[in-house]
């Protein structure tokens, strides 16, 4: 029972978050009017939001991708966050967070599953980048969701055998978050994807010896985010 009021939970931050970024008169949306943000100043999660804001907007800046930048960041780097987030083409962090060279760290596959050299590529950014916010993001129709669900009919296996799609397959179907899903919702793709963002967050807050302990003493924070394909808005975690 409670794992199930948990994934109603986790469904029900993502679909309120629209509302809530709506109201929202803060200057995030005074600085997305005059196009001309100085974000310097802003949180990493404040970044991010006002980034996308541009980009549903059409306000693209496209900061951070000139010869200059390129040469400033030869001697090394300084993300302010780690994206894990789907390999789909249509969703690339920089772009949609308005983003440029330098600013995001990020980790892509397909379903956002997150396997051990995705965990440690993220504790290296922690760690060496002193990245203090993590965000995994899935997305509206995620392939790999959809693999998963169709495997529970064979329909996958059946038309192409143990290919290595089988593998994340197999992943996804082990994750807790996903077993927690009513049978009767099975075949909702956005609850689907939705419990698989939940179970990227709670691996990360609870992975050892690295990261738990940082989220544990508030160093780092690490939340959920879902794509909207038809917007394309980010709704966050509801903090």
């Amino acid at each position: 029972m409670k794992s199930l009021l948990t994934l109603v939970i986790a469904a029900l931050f993502f679909s309120c978050g629209e509302k809530q970024e709506k109201k929202e008169t803060s200057n995030e949306q005074a600085a997305i009017n005059n196009q001309q943000p100085d974000t310097a100043s802003l949180q990493p999660l404040d970044k991010l939001k006002v980034g996308n804001e541009k980009f549903v907007a059409g306000h693209l800046l496209h900061p951070n991708e000139t010869v200059t930048r390129i040469h400033e960041l030869k001697n090394g780097q300084q993300p302010f966050v780690v994206v894990v987030s789907c390999s789909d083409s249509r969703l690339p962090p920089e772009i949609v967070f308005d983003q440029g060279l330098g600013d995001v760290f990020s980790i892509r596959t397909a379903g956002n599953v997150i396997g051990d050299y995705e965990l440690g590529s993220i504790e290296y950014a922690v760690e060496h980048l002193h990245c203090k916010l993590i965000v995994v993001m899935g997305h509206e129709n995620c392939g790999a969701i959809q693999a998963y669900a169709q495997a529970g009919n064979g329909v996958h296996e059946e038309a192409h055998g143990k290919d290595h799609i089988q593998s994340l397959v197999s992943y996804i179907s082990s994750e807790k978050e996903e077993k927690a899903v009513p049978e009767n919702q099975r075949s909702n793709i956005d609850t689907l994807v939705k419990a698989n963002i939940l179970h990227g967050v709670t691996l990360l807050r609870s992975s050892l010896p690295i990261l738990k302990p940082l989220v544990d003493k508030g160093e780092i924070q690490i939340i959920g985010a879902y794509y909207d394909l038809d917007s394309g808005r980010v709704l966050f975690e509801k903090q």
